[in-house]
């Protein structure tokens, strides 16, 4: 995790290479062909459904507003890539959680290099495939209802396509990963977000086109705000604390090293959206548990969770509440101070002022609770104040495009114009070696 100083590419250079360099521009044109496959695929529907009928019983659900936005609109179009990329993801999250608690998994992960990473991608694989047809079971179980022909054979149908198109989906983002930019899975999130965007813009305009002054002028506040926070999340995504490290004086026959001075950088937020994902997770649950049982306790605790309940206050604070306790459980299962003393101490390298061992884990412990403390309530803040926004100036169109979507969104864009740029400067040292 030691990263040494180099120059970044320029945004000329960058673009030049884009556009010359044959294996980028390859990858490039890989990655947005796949990404329009799939994203056609979200279209083609599982025959059979009273589609009507579905999208009136859909239209005010929590739950599917939530996991709709990670699909692109696939469950409300209910196309054979409904589930899309959502397996994968609870399977990845799972594997993180059995990797922190199981010793074997951990020791794939740790002292095997790339033969145990490899075992457990593919043991994430067969997770995501359980996944994705236990989820195609209660999709199917759910859609049956409005089905034209219910029975049996509709179940297996609806199963068999659901489990085949998030295998598929599956196969493209790896794909993506390896013969594209990378990052394939977030990829495919950052499309399916982005291609709700366009409805949502068009019911705005259509909101401030309505002839009303005061609506214009809440439409141009909400769109100034999230703007406003798009840079405030662009400084937090890439702030960091950057603990000074130093190598010791090596000997090589009779010429002496001097120490080298690097850097050890901790993120001010650890955990990404995912504190965002399980808290929103936990604020959905009642809700939809209420939906299908009808208890009237879980229909109290659901009112009063809710953002336009009559207690919106509580909701705040729970969320921020749940928004800290899922930052610490994240940021604990990213880093381990103990092994990071055990690594640092391994390659001679030390904190100044620091003495190896304990005493640098139980240093870098503190700090990143510090920095997980701060990044927590800066989360709880973005995932609030959309919601604050959208009740206040009373413009509803962007509901559901709130703060796990804009962290997502610009946490994507983020990550892959590192990629690129990490292609440019392999790019810029293959040219030199050439000549």
């Amino acid at each position: 995790m030691v990263v040494s100083r180099d120059k970044a590419p320029t945004a000329q250079e960058t673009f030049l290479q884009m556009a010359q360099a044959a294996g980028l521009r390859g990858r490039i044109l890989v990655t947005i062909g796949l990404l329009i496959l799939v994203r056609l695929g979200v279209f083609l529907p599982i025959p059979g459904i009273d589609r009507a009928a579905f999208s009136a019983n859909i239209q005010n659900s929590p739950v599917i507003g939530f996991l709709d936005l990670f699909v692109g609109g696939g469950l409300s179009a209910l196309g054979i890539f409904a589930l899309g990329i959502l397996p994968f993801i609870n399977a990845s999250i799972i594997m993180q959680l059995m990797t922190a608690a199981l010793p074997t998994l951990e020791d794939l992960q740790k002292n095997e290099g790339e033969a145990g990473r490899r075992k457990i991608s593919q043991i994430t694989r067969y997770v995501a495939f359980g996944w994705s047809v236990l989820q195609s079971i209660g999709l199917a179980l759910w859609v049956s209802p409005f089905a034209e022909s219910p029975g049996p054979l509709f179940m297996a149908e609806v199963v068999l396509a659901l489990s085949a198109g998030a295998m598929f989906v599956m196969w493209v983002s790896e794909l993506i990963t390896e013969r594209g930019i990378g990052n394939g899975a977030s990829l495919l999130i950052f499309v399916n977000i982005v291609a709700v965007l366009p409805r949502s813009l068009g019911n705005t305009i259509e909101l401030a086109q309505s002839g009303d002054r005061a609506i214009v002028g809440r439409v141009i506040i909400l769109l100034l705000i999230f703007l406003a926070m798009i840079v405030g999340i662009v400084f937090v995504q890439e702030g960091t604390r950057r603990i000074p490290i130093v190598s010791a004086r090596r000997q090589v026959g009779r010429k002496l090293y001097r120490e080298k001075t690097s850097y050890l950088p901790l993120r001010l937020n650890q955990g990404g959206v995912m504190p965002i994902i399980f808290a929103s997770a936990v604020l959905i649950l009642p809700a939809s548990l209420s939906q299908f049982t009808n208890n009237p306790i879980l229909v109290q605790i659901a009112t009063a969770l809710s953002p336009s309940g009559p207690t919106p206050w509580l909701y705040a604070a729970f969320y921020l509440v749940l928004i800290l306790f899922f930052s610490y459980f994240y940021a604990s299962l990213i880093l381990q101070p103990v092994d990071m003393a055990q690594n640092l101490k391994k390659m001679g390298a030390s904190i100044p002022g620091i003495r190896p061992g304990r005493a640098t884990s139980e240093y870098i412990e503190r700090v990143l609770n510090r920095l997980t403390f701060l990044g927590a309530i800066f989360l709880g803040f973005v995932a609030i104040i959309p919601t604050v926004v959208e009740t206040a100036t009373r413009v509803p169109t962007f509901r559901g495009f709130g703060a796990t979507s804009l962290l997502i969104l610009v946490g994507v864009a983020i990550d892959t114009a590192k990629q690129v740029q990490t292609y440019v400067i392999s790019q810029r040292y293959e040219g030199m070696v050439k000549r």
